[in-house]
């Protein structure tokens, strides 16, 4: 027990080579925290979950808190063996295979199959931001959506960018792979693009990119004689779309159609040890099934990027993760930032400390199974079991590139507290800690803290694939129940702004 907290549970252990535990109740800090296991001099190495976390900056006494006062990153093991834990990766995936998992789905063109049915605006450019933001609030409130019950809703991908930029290269790729790949978006019934008629991010070319199927459609401001023209002729082509989005129905779909975007956000200490692994079991189990799940986030893997490259199923994709950490090496640089130190001020609250700690953690979310995938920002999903998917950590941007991949849904961990959402595909999130699912019951669609007593990881693993299957069926979440997601549409902005 902490010294000085008789009443306090017994810290937790996560490996046998771990120089520090965790305080499940508070003790000499909070819950989640970090104590030491024994005296730990200054500058010797500090141990959780069996890796290097950082380094003590001054003698640590037995008992001890440990955190940003007395530890500090340093270097850490480089050393990278691509490949060498594949043949146990392939174990734990075939550790998982059993009977054939369905929902129920809506089934597109091209074999898609989704989890929702909206019909999308999707503004080419700041410049038809409002327009479609203001159609489909007043479809909202004329009631147009009331003889369609199949339809999940009108929603609005309105973003800042568009023009003032390159016609080509890393940025013009990723925000044109963000609007086509909303529009066309197995959660999208129909889609229709909305620009001012002059900007860099032009209707055709999107169009090219989707192809002329009856499911997309466009028009400009300056084609339909203004702003209040155009939103009255989008919302004349919506009532026009309704009836054929509203035929089609759900039907069952095997759980190989999923695509699945994981995220962390608001970690805290007990994030690496309840809901991130247990999502990892329930990752595993998809991964079996022929599923595909996505992590991302490049600069919150910094410091464990060994966990994913052991198991990498090609070497070319190990020098593909490695040739995206440089970048972001680089990229941070150039801007006045580091890698090596990024836990947010609510993560060092909760108990985080390091980069290193935070990055084992947030790993954890990917399960055990092979790296089979390592995408650029918003690239198309296609390979089933584990893709990694390059994306900055902030949460909404990060969303945005899976869900325009592909992801049906999103499932979401946080220990400290999170009200975000996403449209067209839901998110689910996961507490870490029992305080937590307590205090934010209208967010939370499902506890992780009671592996902390008792409940196995494995029997987690197994409660969020039912309720993944449960909400990809239709079931709704606690984010869409409130309203999320209107506002969580955010494509990453690559490059000079012109």
């Amino acid at each position: 027990m902490a010294r000085g907290s008789p009443q306090v549970a017994e810290p937790l252990v996560l490996n046998p080579s771990d120089t520090v535990a965790i305080l499940t109740t508070r003790g000499v800090a909070p819950a989640g925290h970090k104590i030491a296991r024994a005296d730990i001099a200054r500058g010797a190495a500090v141990v959780k979950y069996g890796q290097v976390i950082g380094y003590a900056t001054c003698d640590i006494a037995a008992g001890d808190h440990v955190h940003s006062h007395n530890l500090a990153f340093g270097d850490h093991d480089r050393d990278q063996s691509p490949g060498a834990g594949l043949a146990a990766a392939r174990a734990a995936l075939d550790r998982h295979r059993g009977p054939e998992l369905q929902f129920q789905g809506y089934h597109r063109d091209g074999r898609q199959v989704g989890t929702r049915n909206f019909v999308a605006l999707v503004a080419t450019v700041n410049c038809s931001a409002t327009v479609i933001r203001r159609a489909a609030d007043e479809l909202q409130a004329e009631g147009a959506l009331a003889d369609y019950p199949n339809v999940d809703g009108v929603v609005a991908f309105a973003h800042g960018s568009g023009c003032g930029m390159a016609d080509s290269g890393p940025g013009w790729i990723a925000l044109q792979r963000v609007l086509t790949g909303h529009a066309g978006h197995p959660n999208v019934g129909a889609a229709l693009f909305v620009g001012l008629g002059c900007e860099v991010m032009q209707i055709a070319r999107m169009k090219q990119e989707l192809g002329q199927a009856a499911r997309f459609h466009g028009l400009t401001i300056q084609d339909n004689g203004g702003t209040r023209a155009t939103i009255d002729a989008i919302k004349a082509r919506v009532r026009q779309m309704l009836p054929q989005v509203n035929a089609v129905t759900r039907a069952p779909a095997p759980a190989s159609a999923l695509r699945i975007g994981l995220q962390c956000g608001g970690s805290d200490g007990f994030s690496g040890i309840t809901a991130n692994p247990a999502l990892g079991v329930a990752c595993d189990i998809l991964a079996a099934q022929g599923a595909s799940v996505v992590l991302s986030e490049t600069p919150e893997i910094h410091g464990a990027e060994r966990l994913l490259l052991d198991r990498a199923a090609d070497p070319a994709l190990a020098d593909r993760l490695l040739a995206r950490l440089r970048w972001w090496e680089g990229y941070a640089a150039m801007n006045g930032a580091s890698l090596d130190n990024n836990p947010s001020p609510g993560n060092k609250a909760g108990g985080l400390t390091t980069i290193l700690e935070k990055s084992l953690g947030a790993v954890a979310k990917a399960g055990a199974t092979p790296l089979n995938a390592v995408l650029d920002y918003a690239e198309p999903i296609t390979a089933p079991g584990l893709n990694f998917m390059d994306t900055p950590g902030y949460d909404p941007v990060s969303a945005t590139g899976q869900i325009a991949g592909g992801a049906q849904l999103i499932v979401f961990t946080t220990g400290r507290g999170s009200a975000f959402g996403s449209k067209p595909a839901p998110t689910l999130k996961l507490a870490t800690n029992d305080a937590l699912f307590a205090a934010m019951r209208d967010d939370m669609d499902l506890n992780c803290g009671d592996v902390l007593s008792g409940v196995s990881l494995d029997d987690k693993g197994r409660q969020i694939v039912d309720l993944i299957l449960r909400t990809a069926s239709g079931q709704v979440t606690r984010s869409e129940a409130l309203g999320l997601g209107d506002q969580e549409f955010l494509p990453w902005q690559i490059g000079a702004v012109l």
